[in-house]
């Protein structure tokens, strides 16, 4: 399980100091939430795709990540057009389907897409390294900043480990249904992906002590502000206002 894919790269956005790129992330994220309507956050989509375009990711692997994120929206189309309260609407029979239901389904997809794709050129083009070193700088308490970075960077291993599971599972003929067997077998599985869990925390954390850790990362480079990071912030964020500006 890689997820640092998107980190691999040379583009312009992989360069930039992710300092800023957190800045204007979270200046994106909060003006795109609280927009109103359809035009404004479809303008922020945009902008994000723009971001995609110039960090030249790879598009197979991001509409699958899209996909995924989308299914959960999917919902959103499912429940708020039904039970949204406002006229007109469209009447089919046992089911009223809301206008205002529809748009502000709308506009709830545009925005987490707009967010999504901003949160994948803007921050997966980083290393969690740079990311946790960046937070740092910006005086995030740093408990918090070791808590992110171990949670992010263990996943990986838990998945390993699943995998292992599944495969033994299999191995032994596991055929999965909808009755009792399988479902005692899945809850096996995650009792044994839980007790692995625990033994392998307590391996890392004895190995990290027998390292010298004490609570904190030491930072052996700091980050070098250049004039194009600037530049970046400053035009990425009159953008960023500019757009909401429009939909006052």
């Amino acid at each position: 399980m890689h997820l640092e894919i998107f980190a691999e790269g040379n583009s312009f956005l992989h360069k930039l100091d992710p300092r800023i790129k957190i800045l204007v992330f979270l200046f994106f994220a909060v003006l795109c939430a609280i927009s109103k309507g359809i035009l404004i956050p479809f303008f922020y989509l945009l902008f994000s795709f723009l971001l995609i375009l110039i960090a030249n990711l790879n598009f197979k692997i991001l509409l699958n990540r899209l996909t995924g994120a989308n299914f959960f929206i999917l919902f959103i189309w499912i429940f708020i057009p039904l039970r949204y309260k406002g006229n007109p609407y469209i009447d089919l029979g046992f089911l009223k389907v809301s206008y205002e239901g529809i748009k502000y389904a709308l506009s709830i997809t545009l925005k987490c897409n707009a967010i999504i794709l901003a949160t994948i050129a803007l921050l997966s083009t980083s290393t969690i390294f740079s990311l946790a070193h960046a937070m740092l700088y910006l005086k995030v308490p740093s408990k918090l900043v070791t808590i992110f970075f171990l949670f992010y960077r263990y996943i990986s291993v838990m998945h390993e480990e699943y995998i292992k599971i599944k495969r033994a599972v299999l191995a032994r003929g596991f055929n999965p249904k909808t009755n009792l067997h399988t479902y005692k077998t899945y809850a096996y599985m995650v009792g044994a992906l839980l007790i692995k869990s625990f033994e392998r925390s307590e391996e890392i954390y004895k190995a990290m002590l027998a390292r010298g850790f004490k609570g904190f990362f030491p930072l052996l480079e700091h980050f070098k502000l250049k004039k194009i990071d600037l530049a970046f912030g400053i035009i990425g964020s009159s953008i960023i206002i500019l757009i909401y500006i429009l939909g006052i």
